[in-house]
């Protein structure tokens, strides 16, 4: 199993952080109770630029949760539509070339879901089979890759296509003053990301030959029970609510490490076998906890902290966003060894273990 082809695209609309903060304290004016608090937040969480699905002055027009849902549709199918292209081309394949298709999203949901959407726009054909997925979120871009790897290791001779994509921008909600919804309006943004995953069995292009092809060697999965207080949505008729606990850094430092090693030991392996970690930009308490708890160096997390600075945490695409930049700009040595890993609502851990 090969990843051929990586691709990212966010929305036109680009405003630097103090920006977006400026707007917001216009569009819950009267109504914080310490609006100092607001700058104060967006300016500890490591971002710097953020792209959003609409104009700033547009959210302030939206009135209901069916307004921003349509939105959320539009906006998904044309992000998309361009990411899922950028991985085709990435790998020198054509729409016809796609027998698997799985789309994760947590900040909209449709039935007809999206991704029968993106069959129709992108002639994709007819007997693909489709996988939506829902309700995962920030784990999400790498829980729907190793089901991408699962697809073609049953059929080797097969290409899946994996999109994450979300507009996390539109779940904002006016009466929401909770201390997480000030967190995250300062920390995510809009994008998606898409990958192509090939069958062992499945010649590679000319094209697809000429760059860096991780080799998918394993995945796993872990689930924490009895956590599912510690991030997701409370969803009612006003849309998504953000649920994000202060006891997050302290969990991940308590769990992620046996995981880690206990993944790694099915394989005769340690961290220190480990030349690139390709982590999730969940924010900095997140990247910090990690770092911690796997006793990485600053190193190994550079390429999570600059998608974080440049994108904000866009939730299921981030870890596909930062696997998208480690290709282009800093490709590991070949035959080298490396780590896929996000964390997300469950709350849950996916692990990938790559070969570049």
């Amino acid at each position: 199993m090969k990843i051929v082809g990586v691709a990212s695209a966010v929305p036109k609309f680009r405003y630097p952080q103090r920006e977006i903060t400026a707007a917001l304290e216009q569009y819950w004016e009267g109504r914080l109770e310490k609006p100092e608090l607001l700058a104060r937040f967006h300016s500890r969480v490591g971002v710097d630029h953020r792209h959003l699905a609409f104009p700033l002055e547009r959210y302030a027009q939206f009135s209901s949760w069916g307004e921003t849902n349509a939105a959320w549709f539009e906006v998904a199918q044309e992000l998309g539509e361009r990411a899922i292209e950028g991985a085709l081309q990435d790998a020198g394949l054509s729409p016809a070339d796609v027998n698997a298709l799985f789309v994760v999203s947590i900040t909209g949901v449709a039935s007809p879901s999206l991704d029968a959407r993106l069959i129709n726009c992108l002639g994709l054909p007819r007997d693909i089979k489709r996988t939506p997925i829902f309700g995962v979120g920030c784990v999400g871009g790498a829980l729907g890759l190793s089901r991408a790897a699962d697809h073609v290791l049953a059929y080797p001779r097969q290409n899946a296509v994996l999109l994450a994509v979300e507009a996390c921008s539109l779940t904002i909600q006016r009466d929401d003053l909770s201390t997480a919804a000030i967190i995250a309006s300062g920390l995510f943004g809009d994008g998606a990301a898409a990958v192509v995953v090939a069958g062992a069995e499945v010649p590679l292009t000319s094209h697809a030959r000429d760059r860096p092809q991780p080799k998918i060697l394993a995945s796993k999965s872990a689930f924490y029970p009895d956590s599912e207080d510690l991030m997701g949505w409370d969803i009612s008729e006003h849309g998504f609510k953000i649920v994000l606990s202060p006891r997050l850094g302290e969990f991940i430092e308590a769990n992620l490490a046996p995981d880690v090693d206990a993944f790694l030991g099915e394989h005769r392996l340690c961290r220190s076998d480990i030349g690139t970690w390709v982590i999730h930009t969940g924010g900095p308490k997140v990247l910090e906890a990690i770092q911690k708890a796997l006793e990485l160096p600053d190193r190994q997390l550079a390429r999570s902290w600059e998608c974080l600075r440049h994108y904000g945490n866009l939730s299921s695409p981030s870890v596909l966003m930062v696997l998208d930049d480690v290709i282009a700009n800093a490709p590991p040595r070949p035959g080298s060894l490396g780590i896929l890993l996000a964390m997300g609502p469950g709350f849950c851990s996916e692990l990938l273990l790559l070969q570049w």
